[in-house]
């Protein structure tokens, strides 16, 4: 081979090399960074929190800049260099510092990753986003007069808003029940009057935030009435944690006396309890499916009442003190247990202090739960009809004997169901409230 040829050759390996480096470099990573503002409703106030989020499949994000354009004005809202290999950004800003007036901008947003795309200089996304200023808070009218709200009980009211709105219902305590739109444009919301709370702690108000971001809060007219609750001292016995103590175990497993783990369940998993049908009390239907009054249990016998107050005695010593929520109803062992009134099956398992238990959702936020089940004979996810048998009564939970737990939900709290047996104060309360304020709700006329 003689050296001109070798030279060729030598010439031709590295072109070929050099070519597969720039191919390697020019193409390894084509993909842009994904742009993700939150919240997007094409509207903001100055004070309203924005969140970027910027991600890439690939590569790390090398830079994020957010300007605002009003006009031939550019005003400057973030701008941030990364040095770190980090694939996904979030960054938080506010058109606070512009000092800007309502009325129509654009934001600017990109972003560059740190690939060797676009000849070395990274892979960019860009964004421009059409946004309306908006500093005024929504209007709220309330249209039906002022409810009774006794304590423990339920209450409902019918309200326009003056805007779009992402969030809108009542605030009470530390508890938030949302409102529904109807196809009329009012809102409907069930709220409740909290049983721990006393009259001079319960003063609701009524909120509603926009899509800017801005937050009307207005003081809601009630009668609050109120209402002593009875009072119980339970002993327990060492026969009853005895007979309960496998199925204890399972729910609080570990190495600890009988006492120890009733305890356990009677505060910490009571906790937890609630706290998960909270939770259920947002798969909810925005529109009303029940059908008059609800039903109860049929021949039973109440045996303990809503917000019952027990104080738990274990040797002749206090350990503990609960409130009883729900209605105990008790007949023959193992009896059919019929939905209270028509809806949809949100929850059907084992739950704790409720042991088996069924939660039927029938829109608007209200719900009714059934437990202490020894058996069910539902999914969720079903529709079931007012009357359909769903189960039946058992010992299952914490309970010493076999009957029925039944409750009533607004937005997953407990209320005394008393009320919703009652087929003249669902209409006085609920539904000839709603309807003489131009709204529409199932009333108890068709049973």
């Amino acid at each position: 081979m003689t050296k001109q040829l070798k030279i060729s050759n030598i010439l031709a390996i590295a072109a070929v090399c050099l070519l597969a480096f720039l191919a390697y470099a020019l193409f390894q990573d084509l993909d842009d960074p994904v742009l993700t503002l939150t919240p997007d409703t094409g509207r903001a106030s100055l004070a309203l929190p924005l969140t970027l989020t910027v991600t890439d499949a690939t590569s790390p994000v090398r830079r994020i800049s957010v300007n605002v354009r009003l006009g031939s004005r550019l005003i400057p809202l973030l701008d941030k260099t990364f040095q770190d290999e980090a694939k996904s950004r979030r960054e938080t800003f506010s058109l606070k510092s512009t000092g800007l007036k309502d009325g129509a901008v654009e934001l600017e947003i990109a972003a560059v990753d740190a690939s060797l795309g676009n000849f070395g200089r990274g892979n960019a996304s860009r964004r421009t986003i059409p946004l309306v200023i908006d500093s005024i808070p929504p209007a709220i009218t309330i249209k039906t007069p002022p409810p009774n709200v006794r304590r423990g009980g339920s209450g409902c009211i019918l309200y326009s808003v003056s805007k779009a709105v992402s969030q809108t219902g009542i605030k009470a305590g530390d508890l938030f029940f949302p409102a529904f739109r109807q196809a009329s444009g009012d809102y409907i919301c069930f709220f409740a009057f909290p049983y721990y709370l006393q009259i001079r702690d319960f003063t609701p108000q009524l909120v509603a935030v926009d899509l800017a971001g801005n937050t009307r809060i207005d003081p809601l007219p009630v009668a609050r009435l109120s209402r002593d609750f009875k009072s119980d001292t339970l002993t327990l016995s060492q026969n009853f944690l005895s007979h309960k103590k496998a199925e204890f175990s399972t729910v609080v497993p570990g190495e600890m006396s009988d006492i120890e783990r009733f305890l356990q369940i009677n505060s910490r998993i009571r906790r937890e309890n609630a706290r998960a049908l909270m939770e259920i009390g947002k798969d909810t239907a925005s529109d009303a499916s029940w059908k008059g009054s609800f039903l109860r249990l049929p021949r039973a016998a109440s045996k303990a009442g809503f917000a019952d107050f027990r104080t738990y005695l274990w040797q002749g010593e206090k350990v503990d003190e609960q409130f009883h929520l729900g209605l105990d109803l008790a007949s023959v062992a193992q009896a059919p247990v019929p939905a209270a009134n028509s809806g949809r099956v949100v929850f059907a398992g084992y739950l704790g202090i409720y042991g088996n238990i069924v939660v039927i959702d029938h829109g608007l936020g209200l719900q009714s739960l059934y437990s202490h089940l020894s058996s069910y004979s539902v999914t969720a996810g079903q529709a079931v009809s007012r009357g359909d048998i769903i189960g039946a009564t058992g010992a299952t939970g914490m309970a010493a004997g076999d009957h029925l737990h039944f409750g009533i939900l607004v937005s997953g709290l407990e209320v005394t169901p008393l009320e919703w047996l009652d087929a003249h104060w669902i209409h006085d309360n609920i539904t000839e409230r709603v309807r003489t304020a131009g709204g529409s709700l199932p009333d108890v006329s068709g049973e």
